[in-house]
């Protein structure tokens, strides 16, 4: 296959396309029939979230939890402050560390020759929704490197791939005892990171109390009012904290790292883009983004190719059992649908391992119906306006400063670097994107 063709190194149980469902295992079946799909993901709560989730992240959140009124009571104070318009008051602080990010870019690539985006792009998202979150950010773009916090993120992460792949075998790690290297490191990651949180909350609390104007200038705020109304605890929060952190970093910058690669490899792309970006005042607005009808394209394409979350989503199926795709399946069975083969059907989307933004200039309604980037029904990301602002943000200052970007040979740096590989979100194989300006 060429190297637009290359199928993922990882997938959790993806398929192409023997069937309507397939069996992955004894108690878990895989759909990708589009009925069946909008029936598993809907916004009736019926089938509900499987243990897998708990797996990845053990303290109850919004994302985490299968339980319908712990999850629909932080998502009316959570989802509001996410919301299009509530979003609009944090814009500024978003635009100044996607301009310092693509900053950052260019002075590496004028002593290195060319600048890793996919670290870059980590960086401003982490750095992003900590200073949503907290108030205050990693600087991790500021100092260009890791922080302490966000090793430990990654630690934790790390793990949490093992765990949703391996449950059984991470159990019996953590139970040995002695503890291999990367269970030491993720434990003390996980430890270090709730008490960073609980930390940046108490002196979100401080400042709450000496400014109470502040509180309208968070991700949490709503989330804060109840837990001083005592209508939330505070470990309720800490935990929505670090889903927040988990969540909101590393799916963005997965997929921004994606469409710089995708658009620079195919210069009629870059240059189609970047004309249309020019067309823009200097002082443009983030508003005006949204109207670009190419830029919206071409973030629709890199979503559907290298969507954050292209793995299975599992749900169980609810008691009394239900016929999907004209299958009886049982109660407790675990069935999910990924995104990955979702988008690649090529009934649906022709010549699908293409990249062609051009795809979305009139979407069927098939397209729109298979298409499900963030997730669908009442458990889709909440975070999917937030993602999509760094995204244009950042892709539009990159390509206007750097118009004539390209992938670059550097290091030993190709297209194999760029498979995506998928555990629950998408990774660059190599992790890394070197890119060049010219």
């Amino acid at each position: 296959m060429p190297p637009t063709q290359t199928l993922p190194l990882t997938d959790r149980g993806h398929h192409l396309f023997p069937g309507p469902i397939v069996r992955i295992a004894p108690d878990e079946v895989n759909v990708t029939d589009i009925d069946a799909v909008k029936t598993i993901y809907s916004v009736k709560d019926t089938f509900l979230k499987s243990g897998f989730y708990r797996r990845i992240v053990p303290p109850e959140s919004i994302f985490s939890t299968a339980n319908i009124d712990f999850h629909r009571r932080h998502r009316r104070l959570l989802a509001g402050p996410l919301t299009e318009t509530s979003l609009k008051k944090m814009i500024p602080a978003i635009r100044t560390i996607s301009d310092l990010v693509v900053q950052r870019m260019g002075e590496e690539m004028k002593v290195r020759g060319a600048a890793d985006v996919f670290k870059w792009a980590t960086f401003m998202a982490t750095d992003t929704i900590a200073q949503l979150t907290f108030g205050d950010s990693f600087h991790m773009v500021e100092l260009g490197r890791k922080t302490e916090y966000a090793l430990e993120l990654q630690n934790v992460s790390s793990v949490a791939a093992l765990r949703s792949t391996f449950p059984g075998l991470t159990r019996l790690a953590f139970k040995l005892p002695f503890q291999l290297p990367i269970f030491q490191r993720a434990v003390k990651g996980s430890s270090n990171i709730k008490r960073y949180c609980t930390e940046s909350l108490d002196r979100y609390r401080q400042l709450l109390d000496a400014d109470p104007g502040m509180a309208h200038k968070t991700l949490l705020a709503k989330a804060f009012e109840a837990e001083q109304e005592d209508n939330l605890p505070f470990h309720e929060v800490i935990a929505d904290a670090q889903t927040y952190i988990v969540a909101g970093s590393g799916s963005t910058a997965n997929t921004l790292a994606f469409l710089i690669w995708a658009v620079c490899r195919n210069p009629y792309i870059r240059d189609r883009l970047v004309k249309e970006l020019a067309s823009l005042p200097p002082d443009y607005q983030e508003s005006q983004l949204r109207e670009l009808p190419y830029l919206g394209q071409v973030v629709e394409e890199t979503l559907r190719l290298y969507g954050g979350a292209q793995a299975g989503l599992p749900r169980t199926v609810p008691p009394g059992g239900a016929e999907l795709a004209g299958f009886w399946l049982d109660q407790g069975t675990v069935v999910s649908t990924q995104a990955y083969s979702l988008h690649r059907d090529a009934i649906i989307f022709p010549d699908p391992f293409v990249f062609d933004p051009s795809r979305w200039e009139n979407p069927t309604q098939a397209m729109k119906d298979a298409f499900m980037p963030f997730g669908r029904g009442s458990r889709s990301c909440i975070g999917l306006h937030l993602a999509q602002i760094e995204i244009r943000l950042a892709a539009a200052r990159f390509f206007l400063t750097f118009p004539e970007a390209k992938p670059s040979s550097l290091e030993g740096m190709s297209d194999r670097d760029m498979v995506p590989a998928i555990y629950f979100t998408t990774v660059p194989a190599g992790n890394r994107c070197l890119i060049q300006a010219a």
